[in-house]
C-alpha cells in the first residue's frame, strides 16, 4: 500500500489526500483517477505528456483511468494562468479538436483501460436554475484566492462571471464521474481543490485526492511549454521535427525531460550525467521519437542528424520549391523567397534570422538582409535556416 502511495507521489508537486487514498486502498478500492482536458487546440504537446504519464502509471497499477474531454468547458475557456479572457471556440472547432485529442492520448494511455467521458453529457442537460444552484457553492472571496484572479482584480483587468464559473464547472465533473483522484498541472491546483470541496459538500465520504504535476519547461529552457510561446513539441510533430527540437534544448532542460517524460529516477539521471551530454541528448531524442513514430524511424532520424550536424553534410531529403511558385521575377530577395515557402512565420522572422547569421546559401552565411538570388535555368540552390531547416529552390 505504501509502495503505491510512493508511486503516486513520484514527480508530483502537490499531493493532497494521501491518507484518504490509504484508507481506500486498505479496503481494496479500485481508484477512479480523473484527468480532464479541454480541446481548445488540435495538438497535445509534451507538456501534456507529464500528466498523461501519471495517469498511465495509475492504469499500470490496476486503477481506472477516467479521461474527460471538456467539450463543454472548452467553450468557456480555462482562465488558469491567463491575464485575459480566452477566445470563444465554436462547437465545430471543439468537436474536431476533441477527435484529435483522443487519437493522441492513446499514444500514452491504454485505450482498453480508459473510460472516456464528454462533459457535455451532463452540462447540456442542466437548466439555468441548476447553474445558479452550483454557483451558490462558491463565494467571490474564495475565487479571489486564485493568484491569477487576484492579480487581474488588483490591476482592474476585467474578469467575466463565466471565468468565475469555470472552477465550479470543472469541479462538478468530479461529482459526475465519482473520481477518487484528480490529476492536473500545478496551474490546476485551485480548480482541483474545488472538485474536492464539492464532493464533500455532496456527501462523499472522502473528497477526491489531488495530485498536481510540474509544468514542463519549453524549448527555450525558461517558460512553460506552450503553443502560445512557440516553444513546444507536439505529439503530432514529424519525426524529423521532434528529433531536431529535442536536440535543440539545453543540457539542463534535458535532465527535466528525462525525469518527467522518460520517468528516470534521480539515481538513473545521476548516472547519465557521467556520460557526454550530446550522447544523452541523442538517446533522449531516439527514445521519444521511437515512442511516437517507431524504432526504425528513430534510428533513421539519428543517422540523418549525425550526417547533417556531426559531418556538416547537406541532407538528401528536404522540401523542394520551384522558383515560379515563389516569384514571378528573374531575381528576388532571399527574404521574399524564404517567406514564400510558408516554412517561416513572416518576412520579419526571416530578416531576424539573417541578422543573427542563422541563414546560409549553399553552405555560405548570408549577411545582407537585401541579398538577392538570380534565376539560372536548370540549376538549384539550398537555403539553410539554423541547424534544422533546409530547403531547395529549383530554377
Amino acid at each position: 500500500m505504501n509502495n503505491q502511495l510512493d508511486s503516486f507521489a513520484q514527480n508530483a508537486e502537490v499531493f493532497i489526500g494521501a491518507e484518504d487514498l490509504k484508507e481506500k486502498l486498505s479496503r481494496g478500492v479500485k481508484l477512479r483517477v480523473k484527468l480532464g482536458v479541454d480541446p481548445t487546440r488540435p495538438d497535445l504537446t509534451f507538456g501534456h505528456m507529464v500528466v498523461f504519464n501519471k495517469l498511465r502509471q495509475f492504469q499500470d497499477m490496476g486503477h481506472q483511468a477516467v479521461l474527460i474531454i471538456g467539450d463543454y468547458t472548452a467553450c468557456i475557456g480555462d482562465p488558469s494562468g491567463r491575464s485575459a479572457l480566452r477566445p470563444v471556440l465554436t462547437p465545430e472547432e471543439v468537436k474536431e479538436n476533441a477527435k484529435t485529442y483522443l487519437e493522441q492520448a492513446f499514444k500514452i494511455l491504454d485505450k482498453d483501460k480508459t473510460e472516456v467521458r464528454f462533459n457535455s453529457e451532463w452540462f447540456s442537460k442542466m437548466s439555468f436554475g441548476d447553474t445558479l444552484d452550483l454557483a451558490r457553492k462558491m463565494t467571490v472571496a474564495r475565487m479571489l484566492e486564485r493568484d491569477d484572479f487576484a492579480k487581474r482584480y488588483a490591476t482592474k483587468t476585467p474578469i467575466s462571471i463565466v471565468e468565475f464559473l469555470y472552477p465550479l464547472v470543472q469541479g462538478y465533473d468530479s461529482i459526475m464521474v465519482k473520481s477518487d483522484v484528480e490529476l492536473g498541472g500545478t496551474d490546476q491546483l485551485f480548480n482541483n481543490l474545488v472538485g474536492r470541496d464539492l464532493q464533500k459538500d455532496a456527501g462523499f465520504e472522502f473528497g477526491q485526492a489531488v495530485i498536481t504535476m510540474p509544468l514542463l519547461v519549453g524549448l527555450d529552457g525558461e517558460k512553460k511549454m506552450s503553443k502560445s510561446y512557440g516553444n513546444y513539441i507536439a505529439f503530432n510533430d514529424t519525426s524529423k521535427d521532434m528529433f531536431g527540437k529535442i536536440m535543440s534544448i539545453s543540457d539542463e532542460t534535458m535532465w527535466k525531460y528525462y525525469q518527467y517524460l522518460m520517468l528516470y529516477s534521480p539515481a538513473e539521471i545521476a548516472s547519465l550525467k557521467n556520460e557526454h551530454p550530446m550522447k544523452c541528448k541523442k538517446e533522449l531524442a531516439c527514445k521519444m521519437v521511437a515512442r511516437f513514430h517507431g524504432e526504425e524511424i528513430a534510428k533513421a532520424e539519428l543517422e540523418n542528424f549525425e550526417k547533417v550536424f556531426s559531418k556538416n553534410e547537406i541532407p538528401e531529403d528536404m522540401p523542394e520549391f520551384e522558383w515560379t511558385s515563389l516569384s514571378e521575377n528573374d531575381s528576388d530577395t532571399i527574404i521574399n523567397l524564404m517567406a514564400g515557402t510558408k516554412l517561416f512565420p513572416s518576412k520579419k522572422e526571416v530578416r531576424r534570422m539573417i541578422e543573427q547569421g542563422a541563414v546560409k546559401l549553399n553552405g555560405q552565411k548570408v549577411s545582407d538582409v537585401f541579398s538577392t538570388l538570380e534565376r539560372k535555368a536548370g540549376e538549384s540552390v539550398v537555403l539553410q535556416s539554423g541547424k534544422r531547416i533546409f530547403l531547395r529552390i529549383k530554377f
